[in-house]
């Protein structure tokens, strides 16, 4: 029997516990991850997205610049404080840093991309006959100078067959005044053996309606140019929400 005993201790002693092993919880993947991936699909699928909201456009930029957060916050938090992406984009580096979420890096990518966006409009009009293409002038104008935040007065300099050679922003001034020198615009002109010019400034309020000084400032620039044997096609004004052509209000 002492066998047995034995034998039954042994069967029915305690056997040791295994041992517990700590295992990591499940990571669960950013909710972001899966919502960027179907805004991608619906970019692939429309080919060019002109379906999509600014804000969804202004995400799927973010995604690049902010790859390890959601990017919804950002891209409406920056329309909000700017309006459209078209302002967003136009806006300077130090404003767009004083949205939440958006740092130094993130600032300068975005202005990279108005610059890439800039280069594209005037590709559009570099050295095609510009009074046929009149709303690609445009754009590039806009896109070029409606949301700086003081004047510019740029010239578009042009040859005897109205193609663009020359593109250059001649001053640079204060939020709503522009130094302006006729002789100069002219001098300029006669340098690029250009022959014809089109006179662009911007307005930083927002309202392109020429002032006083504007359209006494162009007759002269006008006079100036007759007499050494080029025209000046147009003045255009360009505001944020619009453009006024000094040509098209009869005005020159």
């Amino acid at each position: 029997m002492a066998g047995h005993e034995e034998d039954e201790r042994g069967f029915f002693a305690e056997r040791p516990s295994p041992r517990l092993v700590k295992t990591e919880p499940a990571k669960v993947k950013p909710h972001y991850l899966g919502h960027r991936e179907r805004l991608r699909e619906r970019f692939a699928a429309s080919a060019s997205g002109e379906s999509f909201a600014d804000y969804e456009l202004l995400e799927l930029l973010l995604f690049r610049l902010i790859p390890r957060a959601d990017t919804k916050p950002v891209a409406k938090a920056l329309l909000a404080r700017f309006g459209s992406l078209s302002q967003v984009l136009g806006a300077p580096a130090a404003r767009l840093q004083e949205v939440k979420g958006v740092g130094a890096a993130v600032a300068l990518d975005l202005k990279i991309v108005a610059g890439a966006a800039k280069r594209m409009a005037r590709g559009e009009i570099q050295g095609r006959e510009v009074l046929s293409s009149w709303e690609q002038v445009l754009d590039y104008c806009r896109a070029a100078m409606a949301f700086e935040e003081r004047e510019q007065f740029r010239i578009l300099f042009l040859d005897k067959k109205n193609a663009l050679i020359a593109d250059e922003v001649q001053q640079t001034g204060t939020v709503d005044h522009t130094p302006v020198y006729p002789r100069e615009v002219i001098r300029r002109a006669l340098e690029l053996s250009s022959t014809a010019i089109i006179l662009v400034h911007n307005h930083p309020s927002g309202d392109p309606a020429p002032s006083r000084a504007d359209i006494d400032m162009t007759k002269t620039i006008v006079e100036t140019g007759r007499q050494l044997g080029i025209a000046v096609h147009d003045h255009i004004i360009i505001g944020k929400k619009g453009f006024a052509s000094m040509k098209g209000l009869k005005l020159i």
